[in-house]
């Protein structure tokens, strides 16, 4: 496994792990804070989706650890945030978006080059772009990163913003493979967007007076995220820092987690992720990853990706920064308890055949795919048969000292953000409550 950069351990001779712990040395480039306001603008307005209806703060909303915190959440054609999402019974979702909305910790730092839970997005200085998409060689140019580049795919996914079928003008684009060039789904919004004139000035602010692209509006916002939700200023952190000490439960915690409970043998570095892909044995609840000509609610990870039977069924390993501000856990959020999702990590696979849909938090609707897969006994094997975990032995009480430290990683006064909830957008559409 690839591993980040670590400190020795002999700074902190008070504590004796199996594996160094790591430096607070993380590096976050400064953003320009015209670009960040208009981000945030960006951000919350629901404008750039196709019925103008679901904004990306829909599903990743700061009174929800930067998440939504659903399991598998609804986009287009619900209304309102968390659990309080309801159905529009006048335009009902087909489906539950297939993977948790991941949290936005931290995403600033240069070590985050590699995005969506099976990792299809990734800057690639060998790409003509400097990013590797499954656009290939549709990927439109002026990107400044993979962060940035991320905000194209929720815009043209019908689950999440795009609208279905051929019901508003980017849902068409999108049906008909329409997605770059003039009349396509990106151009489409960054029309939509230019001819807002508060947009026009603030953008004429960042790039000068050139024409909106989508790549302009994707930048914005990803220096929006890059500034207002940085969190590295958690006690974990001022403990590595200078020493201030953790309380005596995540102090025994951190011992358990870098030693007997193997906790950092994928949760490595200062934000506790070795950004790579590892089969975990988690039970497969929603649709799964299918195209909807397909008929499974499989979801094999990084494995749709690459094509590669050994990647099947794994998926990237998240950052654990306010993990207590993100539940539910998981890329299909199938446990909402901290505790259990690491228990899940303790016996994956008796985790897998025990499971039950209670553990997980789905908002409105009934939808007959929820539970199909695990009711599918030879694909709940192969993804049991995948798990990269030994079992690992741990008592209840460091159960709890583990839980303890994973609290430690809170950067209480990141939770809101820096700039906060606008009150309004330019666009006057109304946001997310």
């Amino acid at each position: 496994m690839r591993h980040l950069l670590f400190c020795s351990v002999a700074l902190w001779p008070a504590l004796a792990v199996a594996s160094p712990l790591p430096k607070a040395d993380a590096i976050f480039p400064e953003q320009d804070m015209a670009e960040v306001k208009l981000g945030q603008l960006l951000f919350y307005d629901p404008i750039l989706s196709g019925n103008k209806s679901v904004s990306c703060a829909s599903c990743h909303h700061p009174d929800l650890g930067t998440s939504d915190g659903l399991s598998l959440g609804l986009g287009d054609g619900a209304i309102g945030l968390g659990l309080n999402r309801k159905i529009d019974p006048e335009n009902p979702p087909e489906q539950r978006i297939p993977r948790n909305a991941p949290a936005l910790w931290n995403l600033g730092a240069t070590e985050f080059t590699v995005f969506f839970h099976d990792g299809r997005l990734e800057d690639d200085p060998s790409r003509p772009s400097g990013i590797r998409t499954p656009l290939g060689a549709e990927m439109e140019m002026g990107f400044d990163n993979a962060l940035a580049a991320q905000a194209m795919f929720p815009v043209l996914s019908g689950d999440e913003m795009a609208g279905h079928y051929s019901e508003n003008d980017v849902s068409q684009a999108v049906r008909l493979g329409q997605l770059t060039g003039p009349g396509g789904a990106w151009d489409i919004l960054a029309k939509r967007v230019e001819a807002i004139p508060a947009y026009r000035i603030a953008f004429d602010e960042v790039i000068g007076a050139e024409p909106i692209k989508f790549h302009h509006i994707a930048n914005a916002m990803a220096a929006f995220i890059a500034f207002e939700w940085r969190a590295d200023a958690s006690a974990f952190d001022a403990y590595l820092r200078d020493g201030t000490p953790l309380n005596a439960d995540a102090s025994e915690g951190m011992e358990l987690f870098y030693g007997k409970a193997q906790c950092s043998t994928c949760h490595t570095g200062q934000f506790q992720t070795d950004h790579d892909f590892h089969a975990i044995a988690l039970p497969q609840i929603g649709p799964g990853k299918a195209a909807r000509f397909e008929r499974h609610n499989r979801d094999v990870g990084r494995g749709r990706v690459t094509g590669a039977a050994e990647d099947f069924y794994r998926f990237r390993t998240p950052s654990l920064r306010n993990i207590t501000q993100t539940a539910p856990y998981g890329h299909n959020g199938a446990f909402t308890s901290l505790e259990a999702i690491v228990r899940h990590h303790l016996t994956p696979e008796r985790s897998l055949s025990a499971y039950s849909l209670a553990s997980a938090t789905l908002s409105d609707g009934d939808f007959l795919n929820d539970f199909n897969l695990m009711n599918d006994e030879p694909e709940v094997n192969r993804i049991a048969q995948a798990s990269d975990l030994p079992p690992v032995s741990l008592t209840n009480t460091e159960v709890r000292q583990i839980i303890a430290f994973l609290e430690s990683l809170t950067d209480y006064d990141a939770i809101k953000g820096r700039l906060g909830v606008p009150r309004s957008v330019p666009s006057g559409l109304p946001l997310d409550n």
